[in-house]
């Protein structure tokens, strides 16, 4: 990876951040579920992080493009967030904990997105190495996943607050170890950010990503529960979260290669289909192994391709003057606004039909590649990228 820069501080930050996430998105639900919150409570509380990323990621975004201290406000969002996270052993009843998550998350979410463009801007030339680096990061909640569901077979559901509390502290000390070069902001982008946002292909692109967010709210919300229900143990839960994201790391490994041989809109319109295929197989087959065994596997194209080329559509499109801004909003759309509408109305659908909630994730699913296929014209990489080797 010597062609790399930084490769193994970069890597070290997606790996303890996915960690992170490792820990919440399969077992803070039945932590919230142990603590007494009902399945529309759990789904609110679940939308809050993501209801915070329709606002903070574009505020941060926005002072990294106007500053250049990209990682400066990482540090500082990353740190805040760790302190308020640590009252959450504090957080009795619901409004307390969605206070606490409000607060935790809207810090939270000024890292990733603006990590993002720090890691392309120290790729240079190299930026379609991306997926080298960024599979750290679903080593990292392969890793914790594992660790938590086995620690949960023997270990009360109170050590995930713990878990999650460590990796933050992790993340924090991640950022200390990376150069603080302030990046030179130039502005000299022929079009503003506004004439890029308007352009019928970012409508799409932007409302595609919205919609395969809104797809995943049954699964982020409910599949542990789902599982559970079914007589699964928490041993093979983690199990199957870990091999979803197992998928979603050969992917990456893979995916400078399929970035210069497929185009940008192909590889997102193959990924909603996909992303489709696998919510039909969950909400109509859960208890057949080879068929849920297959759609973990289809992890590796409703996050991984899709998350992929879905952050070189950007770094494309909106180049390095609008960089912070234009991952900010993919982050604020997708994983704030469609992440967060998938967890409030999943809570409210799981009550009334269950595991039939992944149906209509299906569908939603489907016309999002349905919109792609008709809106986003065939887009590759800038010229500069597909001059590198392999």
């Amino acid at each position: 990876m010597r062609d790399i820069p930084y490769y193994w501080r970069l890597s070290s930050f997606y790996f303890f951040y996915f960690a992170l996430l490792g820990t919440l998105v399969p077992y803070w639900a039945l932590y919230l579920q142990q603590r007494g919150f009902r399945a529309a409570e759990i789904g609110l509380l679940m939308a809050l992080p993501q209801l915070t990323k329709l606002v903070a990621p574009i505020l941060w975004g926005w002072l990294a493009d106007k500053t250049g201290r990209r990682l400066s406000i990482i540090r500082f969002g990353n740190f805040i967030a760790a302190l308020i996270f640590c009252g959450v052993f504090y957080a009795d009843g619901f409004w307390r904990m969605a206070l606490l998550l409000t607060g935790f998350s809207f810090f939270w979410n000024a890292v990733l997105a603006q990590f993002e463009a720090f890691t392309l801007d120290n790729l240079g030339e190299s930026s379609s190495r991306y997926g080298q680096v960024r599979l750290w990061g679903s080593v990292g909640f392969i890793v914790t996943v594992c660790v938590v569901g086995l620690a949960l077979d023997v270990y009360p559901i109170t050590i995930v607050p713990w878990a999650m509390l460590l990796s933050l502290w992790l993340i924090w000390l991640c950022t200390l170890v990376l150069p603080d070069q302030p990046v030179k902001i130039k502005h000299e982008s022929k079009q503003g950010l506004w004439s890029l946002l308007k352009q019928p292909a970012s409508i799409c692109f932007f409302l595609c990503s919205f919609l395969m967010l809104l797809s995943h709210g049954p699964y982020y919300t409910f599949f542990s529960i789902y599982l559970d229900e079914q007589g699964f143990s928490r041993l093979a839960t983690g199990g199957l979260w870990a091999l979803g994201v197992f998928a979603e790391v050969l992917l990456f490994g893979v995916m400078h290669r399929l970035l210069h041989r497929f185009s940008l809109a192909r590889l997102i319109q193959v990924s909603l289909l996909l992303a489709a295929l696998r919510w039909l197989m969950i909400g109509t087959m859960v208890t057949n192994w080879p068929i849920l065994i297959l759609a973990q596997c289809l992890h590796a194209a409703s996050f991984g391709s899709f998350h992929a080329a879905a952050i070189a559509w950007v770094h494309a499109h909106f180049g390095r003057a609008h960089a912070g801004q234009g991952q900010a909003l993919y982050s604020s759309i997708g994983f704030g606004a469609g992440w967060a509408l998938g967890a409030v109305l999943s809570g409210i659908a799981w009550e009334a039909w269950g595991g039939a909630t992944f149906l209509v994730a299906a569908a939603i699913a489907f016309i999002a590649f349905l919109i792609s296929w008709w809106g986003m014209a065939p887009t590759s990489l800038p010229a500069e990228h597909s001059q590198q080797t392999h």
